[in-house]
């Protein structure tokens, strides 16, 4: 996220939290039992790290059915529904991020999507058996898993990593995003409550208290593998760990709206996904590509669905209000709902409580289909806010996706409506990216949907388009080492003909 989500980790790091809110927590300074500037003393990593790695030798050689068993304890301890409510509210109190509501649908979803996902998987023992290759594989579990975990969505973040590394039989310690620790704590407390609760040692899961940059940088050297769901920071940081790393990529999805769509459908799901949890999510619509014979009808379904279409002066004002120097989004934007961010903008709103998402009309795509690539609207916004700009010709349409994935977003995502299969095709063979979506919403589909065959995840890579890892959902198989026992076959040479008799026959 987003799931598995970003750039709003660092960005929120320094907010500051809507009424009734904490104020922000920003942790500076030294690392491994030293003082911090709050006063509090930040964790000894070594300590943390003996725990772990004690924790994960216990349950190393345990069978599936003890392990299965683990994960469904700690799965229903996060899934019942006081628990998401509480940790909902307490999310939003402390960060100020999306929407309450938002954040106890999103958590549940992704608990159940997860467990969904893991039900029934073998992860102990042997896996595979392949006796005409005379192979046998076996799943071996990593160690200890270092996590960076964003901002946004913080307790479903902590608890979509943590059941399948818990699966996998490896050990977990979080370090969550300043702004969000004490949520991540509570929901860790949880886990390792429901852990002990069926004779399962509870330092499988663990949460770092102060998370200052150095304290990160000693737990990601420390441990057997890092996942980093968070802003470029903590990206880089992950990966000049030394240690092997998976990250997430930045979002920015794309999105085009031919004439063969069903347009009422179709702004719909872009105004929920662009709204969703007020467009925190990396995989929240961002930049919408209409054609224009659809174009008028398009943006009166907008308007119906609650989207507040801004004209070229509400739209500079916006835009002045995310960027305010041009080219730094405004943390104090990030995750705030479209009635405020209106109210900011000197936007008069008809419906302010009606309004969910607020849409930034730009100029039609020249031919070509290169957008203005100097207008930071185009950008990631991590808000209820997307552009919308019309089309001719379809080549323009993904000539201008390839652009808006290569400025920001490259390898994340985009997508489509449309009822023309070719153009899927067409679309899925040109765009740098690593999903697709066809018929629905990027921000309820990237990351794992109950109506699409997507996989549940925290995290969102971008392969190696958006400097990462990994080029899919990443899921319970990358949290393990494999073990490939070899035994011997009669010899099986290849024919040279086969091999090479094309190439023969045209030499001269």
């Amino acid at each position: 996220m987003s799931s598995a989500d970003l750039d709003a980790a660092d960005a929120a790091a320094t907010m500051t939290a809507p009424p009734g809110g904490p104020a922000a927590i920003r942790q500076e300074g030294p690392a491994s039992g030293a003082a911090s500037s709050t006063g509090e003393v930040a964790p000894d990593v070594d300590a943390t790290m003996a725990r772990a790695r004690r924790a994960q030798a216990e349950v190393e050689f345990w069978p599936q059915e003890r392990i299965d068993d683990l994960v469904a304890a700690a799965g229903w301890a996060a899934y019942q529904e006081d628990t998401a409510r509480s940790l909902a509210d307490l999310a939003y109190r402390e960060t100020g991020l999306g929407d309450p509501e938002h954040l106890f649908t999103l958590y549940r979803r992704r608990v159940l999507g997860t467990l969904r996902d893991l039900h029934g998987v073998v992860t102990t023992g042997v896996v595979e058996d392949l006796p005409e290759r005379g192979l046998r594989k076996l799943a071996k579990p990593i160690g200890v898993i270092a996590v960076a975990s964003p901002a946004t969505a913080p307790c479903s973040g902590v608890v979509g990593n943590a059941l399948p590394m818990l699966k996998t039989r490896n050990a977990v310690v979080i370090t969550p995003n300043p702004r969000a620790r004490h949520s991540a704590a509570r929901t860790v407390d949880l886990l390792r409550q429901s852990l002990a609760s069926v004779g399962a040692p509870p330092d499988l899961v663990q949460c770092l208290p102060v998370t200052d940059r150095q304290t990160t940088e000693a737990l990601m050297a420390a441990a057997d593998l890092v996942i980093a769901a968070g802003g470029p920071g903590t990206v880089r940081r992950a990966y000049r760990s030394g240690t092997p790393a998976i990250s997430a990529g930045v979002g920015n999805p794309a999105v085009i709206v031919d004439a063969s769509a069903d347009v009422a459908a179709a702004a719909e799901l872009i105004v929920l996904g662009g709204s969703f949890n007020n467009g925190t999510s990396c995989s929240s619509e961002s930049n919408v590509l209409v054609e224009a014979g659809i174009a008028a009808a398009f943006r009166d379904q907008l308007a119906r669905q609650g989207a507040h279409l801004c004209d070229p002066a509400e739209t500079a004002r916006l835009r002045t209000l995310l960027w305010p120097d041009g080219r730094q989004l405004n943390r104090d934007a990030v995750g705030r709902p479209a009635a405020a961010l209106a109210a900011a903008a000197g936007i008069d709103l008809a419906e302010p409580t009606k309004t969910t998402a607020l849409v930034a009309q730009l100029p039609p795509l020249e031919p070509g289909g290169v957008p203005a690539l100097d207008d930071p609207m185009l950008g990631e916004k991590l808000a209820p806010v997307f552009t919308v700009t019309t089309f001719t010709d379809f080549d323009d349409a993904l000539v201008a996706v390839e652009t808006l994935l290569a400025r920001i977003g490259q390898g994340h995502s985009c997508g489509i409506h449309t009822e023309r299969p070719d153009r899927v095709v067409r679309l899925a063979e040109r765009a740098r990216a690593g999903r697709v979506m066809v018929n629905q919403s990027t921000a309820v589909g990237n990351s794992g949907s109950f109506d699409n065959g997507m996989a549940f995840t925290q995290v969102i890579a971008s392969g190696s388009w958006g400097g990462c890892s990994r080029s899919e959902n990443v899921t319970w198989r990358d949290f393990l080492n494999y073990t490939y026992v070899s035994h011997p076959l009669p010899p099986s040479l290849p024919d040279e003909e086969t091999l090479f008799g094309a190439h023969w026959r045209r030499l001269p």
